[in-house]
């Protein structure tokens, strides 16, 4: 058997239990109908895809801050739920919902650099160029720092040719066995955000 049969085969396993430890309700809320796809959300409550686990996406923006939204004040937008924290914050929203969207569809952005829709706090974020990027712990935006300028063009070159319009799940496990060639552990990446420190960078 050659190294792309056992590579296929080691693959199919790998997803067969990724479906199985996670079950079929966060399959769901990360791959919504609509544009927005994929998607870090969570089911709850009322609402079977809750985007960033109902953080407030404009207070980011208008307070510079991680807000929780409040589920009574809800918006969906392309078969994705957004909370806020305030009225204002929803009208806002409601009239230009392009403007405030998360990046990488609220993804680690730092995952997204090797093709992973994985992960992604929102508590852990950062604004460049007018544009909500979402990380996965602040490991993750360190790492991304190192190269901003590079990371986020491999971050948007994977997005656009590889993940958005694709099954998370799928393209995850694809990810997980097939590595981009540029791949860091995060063992190796902790290293480099060290190596930097301590040269004052």
């Amino acid at each position: 058997m050659n190294a792309m049969n056992l590579r296929f085969r080691g693959m199919v396993l790998a997803l067969l239990l990724a479906l199985a430890l996670s079950g079929c309700g966060s399959m769901l809320a990360q791959n919504p109908s609509g544009k927005l796809r994929p998607v870090n959300a969570v089911a709850e409550g009322q609402d079977d895809r809750v985007m960033l686990k109902g953080a407030d996406v404009v207070a980011y923006f208008q307070q510079g801050k991680f807000v929780q939204g409040n589920p009574q004040l809800t918006s969906t937008y392309e078969d994705v739920a957004f909370r806020f924290s305030s009225p204002e914050h929803k009208a806002m929203f409601d009239r230009e919902p392009e403007r405030y969207l998360p990046q990488y569809g609220g993804y680690c952005a730092n995952g997204i650099t090797y093709g992973i829709p994985w992960g992604g706090d929102a508590d852990t974020w950062k604004i460049i160029g007018g544009k909500l990027y979402i990380f996965g712990g602040q490991g993750s935006k360190d790492a991304f720092e190192l190269d901003e300028k590079r990371n986020m063009e491999l971050a948007d070159k994977y997005w656009k040719d590889e993940i958005a319009g694709s099954n998370s799940f799928f393209r995850r496990i694809w990810r997980l066995v097939v590595k981009v060639p540029h791949y860091q552990s995060g063992e190796e990446l902790a290293k480099a955000v060290a190596e930097a420190r301590a040269k004052g960078k």
